[in-house]
């Protein structure tokens, strides 16, 4: 008898000896959402139905909680009931919508010690403007836990306080670039992505990667590709010269105009702030993209490049 037999309950002696044996045979690495994938599969009793629901991605710092949240208010501008999903752990997602930063999921979880029923909606759901429903999901301490246990407990929240009944439009607005599957867990309830870009190559760099892991999704989930918005940009030429090149499509484009940094330091999305020409402009972008993407967008399968092959299309002259 080894030391670890002597020494160990069953339950360790068990999982050391399942280890052991892993050691000896790695796992074939071939999950269902993709080459190398090993994701747990979302349970069936967490899909969000009856309403469209959006996930947007981008580079981190690219404005997705800005296009986010002005996305959310021309949807309710055009009657529709909106529910906004921040998933990040700074939870300022729905800050312009607010006017305040809210509590998240997570927090307000642990204060109960997970025990959902002892909450009400309005512990977790704020309405912000124009009757958009804000929620912000957070994230576990850093360097420990996963995104996507957090995104699952949120959905999963939302369902048993049945929030998501009375909903048309679901937005997730998740943070930074997909490195992993736990930022990758909003497109399990997705049908259509939307990736914020601007008119460079570290923005277009992380939109091919985001890409990448839309089609790896769609592979099992329902999940499709709706478009990219440049944000931030006065031209386009990188962002449509990429489009092109892979079959993508570019379906708004907002300009870098001073309104939207004025918008966040007056904690206030673009449909409350003054009538000026540029704002009027942007609101409007805005509502049509909100139409283009309630009336359906065509499912793309853009083909994302290898690196040498974006290095050699955006990083050299």
């Amino acid at each position: 008898m080894s030391p670890l037999d002597a020494k160990s309950p069953p339950a360790a002696l068990a999982n050391a000896r399942e280890q052991e044996g892993l050691a000896k045979r790695p796992p074939v690495l071939r999950g269902e959402d993709g080459e190398g994938s090993v994701q747990v599969h979302q349970s069936d009793d967490l899909k969000i139905e009856g309403a469209k629901v959006f996930s947007v991605y981008g580079k981190g710092g690219i404005g997705k909680s800005t296009t986010s949240s002005n996305l959310s208010a021309a949807f309710s501008r055009l009657g529709k009931r909106v529910l906004q999903i921040g998933c990040d752990p700074k939870h300022d997602s729905t800050f312009t919508l607010t006017g305040k930063l809210q509590p998240t999921v997570i927090d307000i979880l642990k204060e109960v010690d997970f025990h959902a029923e002892e909450l009400r909606p309005e512990d977790f759901v704020t309405e912000g403007y124009n009757g958009v429903q804000c929620v912000e999901a957070g994230g576990p301490p850093a360097g420990t836990g996963c995104g996507g246990y957090v995104v699952g407990q949120t959905v999963k929240l939302l369902k048993q306080h049945h929030m998501l009944e009375d909903t048309d439009v679901v937005i997730f607005d998740v943070l930074g670039d997909v490195v992993c599957g736990g930022f990758a867990a909003p497109l399990q309830h997705a049908d259509r992505a939307v990736i914020v870009t601007a008119n460079d190559f570290d923005s277009i760099y992380a939109m091919n990667r985001i890409i990448a892991a839309v089609q790896a999704k769609s592979k099992n989930y329902g999940v499709r590709l709706a478009g990219c918005i440049a944000n931030r940009s006065k031209d386009t030429d990188e962002v449509d010269r990429y489009c092109k090149t892979v079959g993508f499509n570019r379906i708004a484009h907002m300009p870098d105009i001073d309104a939207i940094r004025r918008s966040r330091l007056k904690k206030k999305t673009l449909f409350e702030m003054p009538d000026d020409e540029d704002i009027v402009t942007a609101r409007a972008e805005y509502i049509r993209l909100a139409e283009t993407l309630y009336a359906g967008t065509e499912p793309l399968a853009p083909a994302p490049l290898p690196d040498r092959d974006i290095f050699e299309l955006l990083g050299f002259d």
